[in-house]
């Protein structure tokens, strides 16, 4: 069976994406750091035919990346999809903040992921896989923008969206020959039933999980933007 890595697993676009590649006959491995999330997690999806396992995780840094990855495929088999979504808060206002914190979040946007990436990669290549990313559009250059940014008190993410960014363009074209897919979906509003939702979010996760099987079954454009 074709398995999919789920990082950063909760409510949201990662739930909605394992749910998504799970119903297309894929089996989901789920990382993140509370068990008792992935826990439901899996009894969710097994009781809709989904086989899934819950990896509990800590992808702040480059080793916990690249043991949680080694682990799926010791215990699940070979990667076909690795898919990030994981992402940390804290360095919001950078007038304050620690710059450790800053470095934290950027680095689980840069170098964790490339890092999972990496313990992947052999996988991937052997079966035509993909890296499917998660982004936001607090990343993104434009005046308008970074007004949001200071106000919602989200620099860091920000900051760490934008690296990302860079990160998922040159893979994509460095892996491009070799038949390894790499691409992301660049959310630019509020999705329901995640943390940021105050009532007023309009974007469904189950609509920006059909971009990623969009993205990950037509593999031509790099990025699609909701």
């Amino acid at each position: 069976m074709k398995t999919i890595i789920v990082v950063g697993f909760g409510p949201g676009i990662s739930k909605a994406v394992a749910e998504k590649f799970g119903k297309e006959g894929y089996a989901v491995a789920l990382v993140g750091r509370t068990e008792s999330r992935l826990q439901e997690g899996v009894e969710e999806f097994s009781g809709k035919g989904i086989t899934a396992k819950a990896f509990k995780a800590d992808v702040s840094g480059i080793d916990g990346a690249r043991e949680v990855v080694a682990r799926v495929k010791k215990e699940s088999g070979p990667v076909h999809v690795l898919h990030w979504n994981a992402y940390n808060g804290g360095a919001g206002d950078l007038t304050k903040a620690d710059p450790k914190e800053l470095l934290k979040n950027i680095g689980i946007a840069t170098a964790s992921l490339v890092a999972a990436f990496q313990e992947a990669l052999p996988d991937l290549r052997a079966n035509k896989g993909a890296l499917l990313v998660t982004n936001g559009g607090f990343g993104l250059f434009d005046t308008a923008v970074d007004q949001a940014v200071v106000q919602y008190s989200a620099m860091d993410i920000a900051i760490a969206n934008s690296a990302k960014e860079k990160l998922v363009r040159v893979l994509h074209h460095k892996m491009k020959p070799e038949g390894v897919y790499v691409g992301e979906v660049m959310v630019t509003g509020t999705v329901k039933g995640t943390a940021w939702d105050q009532g007023n979010a309009t974007l469904e996760p189950s609509m920006i999980a059909g971009k990623f099987w969009d993205l990950f079954q037509n593999r031509g454009d790099m990025s699609v933007t909701v």
